[in-house]
Order: structure tokens, then C-alpha cells, then sequence
């Protein structure tokens, strides 16, 4: 059973809370182990007069039940006071409850100034001085919790309450601002609009109402969204009677009135009003950027004349995006060198500290390499090719990366020029917005080396009428239910996305802190697939010995960003040849990538141990034959001349890849796939007849390609494998 909510440590400010509301949050954080500052000035409905007597006596409640709590009679309009009582008794201030208010009811006409002014000084200007009072304390310690009382009237309006519904409609648009402002110092500021039995509800509601709306019913929510706990931030709830609803703003598709070079007519507006105020398919902006995104689309579509047209933030105004499904897009090619796969290692982290990078960062370097997942790069090309499909009709400006796979066939060469094959292999309706499966095959000289499929979200597309789910989707998976098996922290550096970004990922997003502050973030963000970087590598460190031919696939899910200059931690669970990932910001403990795993192909095990659980029979002759190449690796060099592809089956299926180089160096057998003068394809089963003599390997073994060498190496090699097969036969070996 979950342990239960509590405070203990914490200073909890509640203003207006002699009585209603304001007593049963007191009570309720005192009960739960906060020390409490119980504000109450002691006047009437209308705000005149004042006593002590309601503040002390919540302050006797809750001592006498064992809790900490002292009194304040002051004003919420000097808010320095209400703070500096609780900095004066308990030295901090972590939770500000801004639930102090009066009601001066009158109908629109008969409002005076004093009525209107009054009202805001105690809920709008009152809210704000006392939520700036505890504001840089809250900042300094990089914790705070604010919670904004406004109300049904704030919401909707009520008959005599102008005064009232304008300031709790002021509180709303305060309380989101200071969400925004204060995240990053782990400030929430929440917006509740209660209805509940109190000395300012009996005003608008029958005596039997407000005698069964207990104000108990509304003190559960305010604690968990005070909670250290509880990651929302610039929530608006209604809460009432055992019930909690959260509100967000709905907004119709609207239609736009005007063509480039006319003016814009009234008639024009009346015309399309039936479509302007069509809420079929709503969409539902989140924030200013994406409010203002709208008329950007706008403008572009007017410059663009395409003329008047419905839906302005969907991306399928029109048209039927599931007809896109299977449409292929334009081949695009990617040329680069070693140049750019060292800009790509440096880019997710990689550095010359660490001595095992070294073979990714230096092209004289004799086993350098290229980074699997740098296998996105020339895919990347072909997701603008989306643009070219009618039926999406996409406005990349709402694209979010969702999700992403990548399957390596062989590795990636260090130079040359790939092509890459896009179609629309998916389209999904997922109501807020629609999901494009994009599936891209690269190849390198006609041979695919590696598959991605991206999964896109369009904001605001959905609602087209097309299914949710495709079985085409290559799925997520949750990690084991227990500890990692190993955890590696890598800190990124304040340039990693501007490193990163050399790439081909040139999104502004990621270097220009004016087009990140439209975003809503407070500096350029790390790109996504730089943390699918940084994971995938931690994994090839940990459980690969940085082997890229072990390398067979990756799948995560975005989720959160990551700013230049935080920490990335990989945890890893180890099943089998799957690794579980799971990558966090250290500094926050939030989750960047989730449902996120790596697949390797078995490992080589060259050195000549004994094969794992489920292995084949031919790796024990690989492993012989690996250690023979290292002991004549230069004689064997000079002989053959040549390198050698083994593709051992099972079951009609390749199961594992050998790569025989006698060409360069030394010699070398490695695991995985690579461009060979010749590839032997036969069963794991055949193989082994062959090397104990029963069976003639010309009738077996199918060549890709001839060689001249290929008899040699077949003779040269099959009495060494049939003589270790006898070896491990015999007891007296």
C-alpha cells in the first residue's frame, strides 16, 4: 500500500483561514506534520472590521491535536508581514494557500468604484503580494508550492458578480504565469475553483446546499497538489462534494476570412460564421506559442494563396490522410566521410578522455569505426519528403518526434554515399493530433545497412476519423520490475547541441534562445536523438565492449527534454540480448527516454569460451578459428587475400553473421556483417557435418560470390574445426 502524504520539514501559509476553506487546509496540514501559519484578518463578508479571535483559534485546533502552527492578523495587501511570520517562527516558507477573500455583491450598473476596487486589493492584488513575498525564498531553495483560489464565477460568470468573476478570472491568468516562471525552480502554482459550504458560497446558493458541500471535500486536492510529489503545474480544477475536474481551454478549427492582397469584409466574417464557431474536432492549445502558431499558419497559407481555407491548425483540412498510407517518397541521398562520423561521436558525447573512444574519434585509428545509430542521420533526409504527400498536407512547424527505431543490417561503412527509400508505412487518428509511421530503408551500393522507422506527431491534426492503433508499429517495452544492473552518468557540455547539431539537425529549436523562448523553454533544448545517442552508447560501453557488429537495434520513446549542461543517466536492465534503457536528467530525475530498449547479436566469443544459453553449434568452431587467426593471422593474410562472410541459419532464418577478415593487418574474425569478397550461407546443422567430414561442402555452402580463394579457405579451415570437434568429443582431451 502506497505510504500516506505528508509534510513533515515543511511551512505551509494559509491566509483566510479563521474559518471555511482556509480552517480545514490548516487543519489538514497540520494533522499531516507542516508547521502552519494560519492568516486570518477577522472582518466581515464585506471586509470591514477585524479580530484575532478566528486566527487563534485554528492555531489551538491544530496545537492541540500536536501540530505547529502560529497566528497572523495581518492583511493579504501586506504581504511581506504574512511571510516574514513564518521566516520569523520556523525560518522558510515552502507552501503559500492564497485563500483570503470577500464578496460585495452587486449587479453590474449598481457596482461603485470602492466595490470594484476592494474586491481586487484583497483576491487579485492580495494573491500577488503575498505570492511575491514568498517568491525568491521558494527560488533560493529550489522548492515551492502556490496554490490560486478562484471560482465557478471566474469561470463562467454570475449574475452580481462582476467584481468578483473579473478578479477570480485575474487569479487564473496569474497562476499560469507563475507556473511558467517558476518551473525551473521547482515552483508549481496550481488554479482551484471550489464550491463548497462557507460564509462567501451562502450568498449564492440554498442553506441545504451549502450545509451538505463540505469544505473537507476540497482540502484533499489542495494538499497533493502541494505535495513534493505531484508534478502538475498550471492546472485549473473544479472541485466540489467528493468530485475533481480538470478544466483546459477548447478552441474550434475556425476558418480563415481573407486572401492575399484583399481586404478583409465583415460579409466575409458572416459568411464563414457557422464554421468559425464549429467546435467539431476542437483543437486545444496548451500555451501562448501555441496559440500564436495559428496565425502564423495563417499567414503562410495567405502568402502561399492558397486561398481561404477551413482548419487552420489541422493538418488534414480536405483531404483524407489514411489514402497516404503507403505512398513512397522522393530517394534522397546523403554523401559524408570519416569527418562526419567523428562530428557524430563527438555530438552525443564521445571524448578522447575516455582511451575506448578513441576507435570513433580517430580514422587512423585501426579498428575506427562508426557509430551505430549514426544510422539516423541519412534517414533523417527523408522525413521532409512528408511534405510532399498530399493527403498529410503536414505543418512541420506541429511536428513532435514521438518516437523512433533503428535496425542495423551490417555496419555502417565510415565513408561513401547511402540512399535512402521513405514511405508512409502508417497514419493514425489519435484525436489531439495525428501519428505519421514513417519507414525508411538505407542502402549502401544496393545492400540495405540499416531500417528506421520514425513515429511523428502532427499537434492538432486529428480527428479525421482514422484508426488509433497499427500492428505495423514497432512497439515500446517496459523495463524489469527491479533495480538496474547498471546505471552510467555521462554530464553533457553547455555546446552539446550546438556540437550536436553539425549533424543535419539544424532546427533553431536547439541554438537560438529566442526561438526556444517560443517554445516556452528557457534556453535551446538537446536534441532528442542526441540522447538516443548518448543511451545507445552507454549500452554498446557496458554490455558490447564498444563492438559495433554486436549492434542490432534500438526503440525509445521521447519523452522530456534535456537542456545542454544537465547530466544523462542510463540505468540498463540485461535479459538476454535485450537491454532495457531507461535515461533520466540526474539533476531532476526526469525521464527523457522511456519504454526504450537495445538489442545485440550474440556475442562472438572469439577469445574461445563456451557459448551462451541457446547459442549455436558452429561458435565453438568460430572461436577456434578466431583464435587461429591470431596466431597466424599475417601468414593467413598473405595466402587468401581475401575477406569472408559466414551467414549461419536455423529454421530457414539467419541467426548469426561472421565477418572473416584475411585482407588487412593482421587478420581478424569478428561477429556481424560487412562487405565481403564472398559470403557462405549454409545452416548451423550443415556446417557442422561439414566440419566432421560428412558432408562435401560444395553441395551446402551457397556463395554470394566466387573467389578463388573460397576452396582454400574451406580446406585450410575445415581439418582445424574437425580436429577441435573431435577435441571436445573426448574425455581425455
Amino acid at each position: 500500500m502506497p505510504a500516506p502524504l505528508t509534510f513533515d520539514g515543511r511551512v505551509v501559509l494559509v491566509t483566510g483561514a479563521g474559518g471555511g476553506l482556509g480552517r480545514e487546509y490548516a487543519l489538514a496540514f497540520g494533522q499531516r506534520g507542516a508547521a502552519v501559519i494560519v492568516n486570518d484578518l477577522g472582518g466581515d463578508i464585506k471586509g470591514g472590521g477585524r479580530s484575532s479571535a478566528a486566527a487563534d483559534k485554528v492555531v489551538e485546533e491544530i496545537r492541540a491535536k500536536g501540530g505547529k502552527a502560529v497566528a497572523n492578523y495581518d492583511s493579504v495587501e501586506d504581504g511581506e508581514k504574512l511571510i516574514q511570520t513564518a521566516l520569523d517562527t520556523f525560518g522558510r516558507i515552502d507552501i503559500v494557500v492564497n485563500n483570503a477573500g470577500i464578496l460585495r455583491d452587486r449587479s453590474f450598473a449598481r457596482t461603485s468604484d470602492v466595490d470594484w476596487d476592494l474586491i481586487h486589493r484583497v483576491h487579485l492584488r492580495g494573491s500577488f503580494l503575498v505570492s511575491r513575498a514568498a517568491w525568491n525564498h521558494m527560488k533560493n531553495q529550489k522548492f515551492g508550492r502556490i496554490i490560486m483560489t478562484s471560482s465557478a464565477a471566474g469561470i463562467y460568470g454570475n449574475f452580481g458578480q462582476a467584481n468578483y468573476s473579473a478578479a477570480k478570472l485575474g487569479l487564473l491568468g496569474l497562476s499560469n504565469t507563475l507556473a511558467i516562471e517558476g518551473q525551473k525552480y521547482n515552483i508549481h502554482c496550481n488554479t482551484i475553483a471550489p464550491t463548497a459550504g462557507s460564509r462567501l458560497t451562502e450568498t449564492v446558493m440554498p442553506p441545504d446546499l451549502v450545509q451538505s458541500l463540505r469544505a473537507e471535500y476540497v482540502a484533499p486536492l489542495v494538499l497533493w497538489l502541494c505535495h513534493d510529489a505531484c508534478p502538475e503545474n498550471g492546472g485549473l480544477f473544479e472541485v466540489g462534494a467528493g468530485w475533481i475536474g480538470k478544466l483546459r481551454w477548447e478552441r474550434s478549427l475556425g476558418r480563415i476570412v481573407r486572401q492575399k492582397n484583399e481586404s478583409m469584409t465583415p460579409e466575409a466574417v458572416r459568411d464563414a460564421w457557422s464554421e468559425i464557431c464549429d467546435f467539431t474536432d476542437a483543437s486545444r492549445p496548451s500555451s501562448i506559442q501555441e496559440s500564436l502558431q495559428t496565425l502564423v499558419e495563417v499567414l503562410s497559407r495567405v502568402e502561399d494563396e492558397r486561398g481561404i481555407r477551413a482548419n487552420p491548425t489541422g493538418a488534414t483540412a480536405g483531404t483524407n490522410p489514411s489514402s497516404a498510407v503507403g505512398q513512397t517518397l522522393p530517394e534522397m541521398s546523403f554523401s559524408y566521410t570519416h569527418m562526419n562520423c567523428i562530428l557524430y561521436a563527438l555530438g552525443v558525447g564521445m571524448s578522447t578522455r575516455e582511451p575506448d573512444h578513441l576507435k570513433f574519434l580517430y580514422e587512423g585509428h585501426e579498428d575506427f569505426s562508426c557509430l551505430p545509430t549514426f544510422g539516423v542521420i541519412p534517414a533523417l533526409s527523408a522525413m521532409t519528403g512528408l511534405g510532399s504527400v498530399p493527403d498529410l498536407n503536414i505543418d512541420f512547424t506541429r511536428l513532435l518526434h514521438g518516437e523512433q527505431y533503428l535496425e542495423m543490417f551490417r555496419a555502417l561503412p565510415t565513408s561513401g554515399t547511402l540512399t535512402s527509400r521513405g514511405s508512409v508505412a502508417d497514419v493514425l487518428d489519435k484525436g489531439s493530433g495525428m501519428v505519421i509511421l514513417l519507414d525508411v530503408h538505407t542502402y549502401s551500393e544496393g545492400e540495405l545497412v540499416c531500417y528506421n522507422q520514425f513515429s511523428v506527431f502532427i499537434v492538432g491534426a486529428g480527428g479525421f476519423g482514422g484508426k488509433r492503433t497499427s500492428q505495423k508499429a514497432v512497439v515500446t517495452a517496459a523495463p524489469p520490475d527491479r533495480a538496474p544492473d547498471a546505471v552510467i552518468v555521462d554530464q553533457t557540455s553547455r555546446d552539446q547541441a550546438a556540437l550536436y547539431r553539425l549533424s543535419g539537425d539544424w532546427n533553431p529549436l536547439h541554438i537560438d534562445p529566442s526561438f526556444a523562448a517560443m517554445g516556452g523553454f528557457k534556453s535551446p533544448i538537446l536534441h532528442g536523438l542526441c540522447s538516443f545517442g548518448f543511451a545507445a552508447r552507454h549500452v554498446l560501453k557496458q554490455y558490447a565492449a564498444n563492438d559495433v557488429s554486436r549492434f542490432k537495434s534500438i526503440k525509445v520513446r521521447f519523452v522530456k527534454p534535456v537542456y545542454p549542461g544537465q547530466s544523462l543517466q542510463t540505468e540498463m536492465w540485461k535479459e538476454a540480448n535485450r537491454i532495457h534503457i531507461q535515461c533520466k536528467v540526474k539533476e531532476t530525475g526526469d525521464v527523457v527516454l522511456s519504454g526504450a530498449y537495445i538489442d545485440l547479436h550474440t556475442d562472438a566469443s572469439v577469445s574461445g569460451g563456451s557459448p551462451q544459453t541457446g547459442g549455436l553449434q558452429s561458435d565453438l568452431v568460430f572461436a577456434e578459428i578466431g583464435r587461429r587467426i591470431r596466431d597466424a593471422g599475417q601468414e593467413l593474410v598473405k595466402k587468401v587475400n581475401a575477406v569472408f562472410g559466414w551467414e549461419i541459419s536455423r529454421d530457414g532464418r539467419t541467426v548469426r553473421e561472421w565477418t572473416m577478415d584475411l585482407k588487412t593487418g593482421g587478420g581478424s574474425l569478428r561477429s556481424g556483417a560487412s562487405k565481403a569478397d564472398v559470403i557462405f550461407t549454409v545452416s548451423d546443422e550443415d556446417f557442422m557435418e561439414v566440419v566432421k567430414g560428412k558432408l562435401n561442402p560444395q553441395k551446402v555452402l551457397r556463395l554470394s560470390l566466387s573467389h578463388t580463394s573460397a576452396a582454400a579457405l574451406i580446406l585450410m579451415f575445415t581439418p582445424a574445426a574437425l580436429c577441435l570437434s573431435r577435441r571436445r568429443s573426448s574425455p581425455a582431451s
